[in-house]
């Protein structure tokens, strides 16, 4: 048979052939390879068929024949479960964009076969699911990976969004300039960890609240601060990442409630029985409305007993909330 000016990359089409056209579901005779490659304008024997798939398999890819149906692609880089979880975080990512969502799943799904792909699709599909209004999110988060590795500084602008969904910016749009060392995800927002020079301390950021993100030319500081810096304890002590005055807290708790104590607290918490039924233990928080919240949501399952100052302050936040009811 005349060679054809596409025979050079026959193996290549046939490669991408099994990938995109076959799976375990869909296997492929040696006919309908022939006929696919002939679409493309490249004759083929089905002898030569053969010798390719052998050559592919030489090469470590995992053609596999299925006895009476059909040779497919086995193993692949990403199998079909793993692809489902990838899709479904990116979809249900607070974090990233609608439409950098659909962009990164449409790569994703280029790892898979098109009948597995659309499978894909079918998993991901959830309706409400908030996202960011911050289209540079994605690329902020790309900004900072780079100055962390070339331990220099960043400068970004920080807003809030008002009733009309417009940016209010903070420090009336003034630049921040900090050191960024991580970067945290908590309750599906991604947050910067930075040393504050200004304020000598380690800071939170959201990171879907920044804007013109830049990486500077002057070097990081506070690297002998965040060496010190206990990032479990951080997020710990945060409630939701809201800063507040920090305090150790002593809670009078019904023994039902110590799963939930050591699912936020962790398993070092120490718990001293009090009474029939009750324990007591101190945790080192920072005092917040979202803080007051949490405990509100365990009804009388715990009881702040003091500082009398944090006492207080609950007291006045349930006499404001109530108000609204009354």
């Amino acid at each position: 048979m005349p060679r054809s000016a596409n025979q050079k990359t026959k193996l290549l089409h046939l490669l991408r052939i099994f990938f995109f056209e076959s799976d375990e579901e869909h296997p492929l005779t040696v006919p309908e390879l022939v006929e696919k490659l002939e679409a493309e304008g490249i004759p083929a024997e089905r002898k030569s068929i053969y010798h390719d798939i052998e050559t592919l398999q030489g090469m470590d890819f995992d053609i596999q024949l299925q006895r009476g149906r059909g040779y497919f692609l086995g193993e692949r880089l990403f199998q079909l479960a793993e692809l489902k979880l990838l899709v479904d975080a990116v979809q249900s990512s607070k974090f990233i964009p609608g439409r950098k969502s659909s962009q990164l799943i449409e790569k994703l799904e280029q790892l898979a076969s098109r009948h597995q792909a659309q499978s894909l699709q079918r998993q991901v599909f959830v309706a409400g699911r908030v996202k960011t209004l911050n289209d540079r999110v994605y690329y902020n988060i790309d900004t900072i990976h780079q100055a962390i590795s070339d331990n220099r500084q960043i400068t970004f602008k920080y807003f809030k969004y008002n009733r009309e969904r417009n940016k209010v910016f903070r420090h009336d749009g003034r630049l921040y300039q900090v050191s960024p060392f991580t970067l945290l995800r908590s309750d599906d927002n991604y947050y910067l960890i930075a040393y504050d020079a200004a304020n000598e301390e380690i800071r939170h950021y959201r990171v879907d609240k920044m804007t013109e993100v830049t990486c500077g030319k002057r070097r990081r500081e506070g690297e002998e601060v965040y060496q010190s810096f206990d990032l479990g304890q951080y997020t710990r002590l945060h409630f939701g990442m809201f800063r507040g005055r920090e305090a150790d807290i002593l809670l009078r708790c019904e023994n039902r409630m110590a799963d939930i104590l050591i699912d936020r607290f962790g398993e070092q918490i120490s718990m001293a029985p009090d009474g029939d039924g009750h324990f007591t233990c101190s945790v080192r928080l920072a005092v917040s409305p979202q803080f007051f919240g949490w405990l509100f949501g365990l009804g009388d399952g715990i009881q702040v007993v003091g500082p009398d100052w944090v006492v207080a302050d609950l007291k006045e936040q349930m006499r404001q909330v109530g108000g609204l009811y009354e």
